[in-house]
């Protein structure tokens, strides 16, 4: 058993506080933008590095922007609509993963248009290391007592302040799956040079998805949403969409590939 007691608050000075889970943003785009070029340099993605750092303060919009309004919208609609200026104070936790993605494709979108940039060679560039800020922010959501998982007997079990029973730390579950072993699966398929027949976004949204949906089992539903259809939570019934658009990826992919043969 591990009793959480970790403050959410990372520094503070002069009355300034700065939160773990503005740190878990901050350097994910930080690693995000040095090991892009990374990715760059070895030939892995056909893109110039100036990209990386013109691409920065609009995947940085996108991911707050979309992040934000995904779970205003997803997962607490009327209460931010009784409270519009709580909407504004992030640094509180509450942001979907789903509509993060949906503002940085959107970004990114954009972005590959007004520079006239392949978007799909600049989707598989973000896919890599998306992994790692993912876990970065489950970490986050561990530190500040949020998301936290259902009831367990088990060993490993998580006490919380204000709960009286063990849950899982499906925070962590997620930062394992969603984050490292997907991080580690797209560095596998990209030495083994799978990347040149499958595009890494397609692999990042299938694997991202199928792990979101089977860690949710584990993750208690928000007291105010439940769970929505066939016992399935929000977060599951957003992931399926993602897997699916994936594997649409492939295919289009596939057929690419033999129209061009």
């Amino acid at each position: 058993m591990y009793i959480h007691n970790l403050n959410p608050v990372a520094l503070e000075f002069f009355g300034l506080k700065i939160y773990w889970y503005s740190l878990a943003y901050l350097f994910g785009f930080i690693f995000s933008i040095y090991y892009s070029k990374l990715l760059i340099r070895k030939g892995v993605v056909d893109l110039n590095t100036d990209v990386v750092d013109n691409l920065f303060s609009w995947a940085i919009i996108g991911v707050i922007f979309g992040g934000r309004l995904g779970y205003v919208i997803f997962y607490n609609f009327e209460f931010y609509i009784q409270n519009i200026f709580e909407i504004l104070k992030i640094w509180k936790g509450g942001m979907s993963f789903h509509g993060g993605l949906i503002g940085l494709v959107t970004s990114m979108y954009i972005f590959s248009k007004l520079n006239k940039i392949n978007f799909i060679d600049l989707s598989n560039l973000v896919a890599c290391s998306a992994p790692f800020g993912i876990f970065l922010g489950r970490i986050a959501n561990f530190v500040n007592a949020e998301l936290i998982g259902k009831p367990t007997f088990s060993n490993w079990g998580v006490k919380y302040y204000n709960e009286d029973l063990l849950r899982h730390p499906s925070q962590l579950y997620e930062a394992f799956f969603e984050g490292l072993v997907l991080f580690l699966i797209i560095i596998f398929i990209i030495n083994r040079g799978i990347h040149k027949k499958i595009n890494l976004c397609a692999i990042f949204l299938v694997f991202y998805g199928l792990f979101r949906f089977l860690v949710e089992y584990f993750r208690e539903p928000d007291n105010h949403i439940g769970l929505v259809v066939y016992n399935l939570s929000m977060g599951q019934i957003l992931s399926i969409p993602i897997v699916i658009l994936g594997f649409s990826i492939i295919k289009y992919g596939r057929e690419k590939n033999k129209t061009n043969f």
